[in-house]
């Protein structure tokens, strides 16, 4: 770390040094989210197209690996391969929310760190002003507030990019639960006798 950066840092105060640590969190859990889903296939719907087709294909992709558990259910009552079905749905969905609870709390908290941050500087400022009697140098004092104010930017700048990243994430996870559902639909309705 520069020391141009430490001072930065310690201009907010304890704050801007929490901020600083959730701004890291949240680009460990994003990279590491990122990562989860490349591995789980989360992009991948190919094999899972020629599952159902009926065309024989490795089960790469956790849409593929799902229609091949559904496919292995179709020797049970109906009522029991649904109730499968719905278990192995809801264990894929857990795999890909798995790691949104702290990126949703980071998103909560930084910008709270960054008030709480303001309200103290702002409370030394006003301090400093009673001590002075009132005849407080304007150039000090105005330090004072920009002190403040850096925290709660700091807090909505780790806030932002933390809150974009969750809805993408969460949006891949809806679209996977309406590809599951979708998938497991049409597996259904193949394993059914035609009347």
């Amino acid at each position: 770390m520069t020391p141009q950066m430490l001072e930065f840092l310690n201009t907010g105060g304890p704050a801007l040094w929490a901020i600083a640590v959730l701004s890291v969190l949240v680009l460990a859990i994003v990279l590491w989210k990122l990562w989860r889903l490349a591995l789980l296939g989360a992009w991948s719907t190919r094999a899972a197209e020629a599952l159902v087709a009926g065309q024989p294909a490795t089960p790469k992709g956790l849409r593929a690996r799902f229609a091949a558990d559904v496919i292995a259910t179709r020797h049970l009552p109906d009522a029991v391969a649904r109730e499968e079905v719905m278990r192995l749905g809801a264990r894929v969905l857990t795999q890909l929310r798995t790691g949104l609870r702290p990126l949703e709390l980071i998103v909560t908290i930084a910008p709270l760190i960054g008030l709480l941050g303001t309200v103290l500087g702002m409370i030394e400022a006003f301090q400093a002003l009673e001590t002075t009697g009132g005849q407080a140098d304007p150039a000090i004092l105005a330090g004072g507030i920009w002190e403040a104010l850096l925290t709660t930017a700091a807090g909505m700048g780790v806030a932002i990019p933390a809150a974009v990243a969750l809805s993408w994430f969460e949006a891949i996870a809806e679209r996977v639960q309406t590809d599951l559902e979708d998938l497991a639909t049409r597996l259904f309705i193949q394993a059914r006798p035609a009347n």
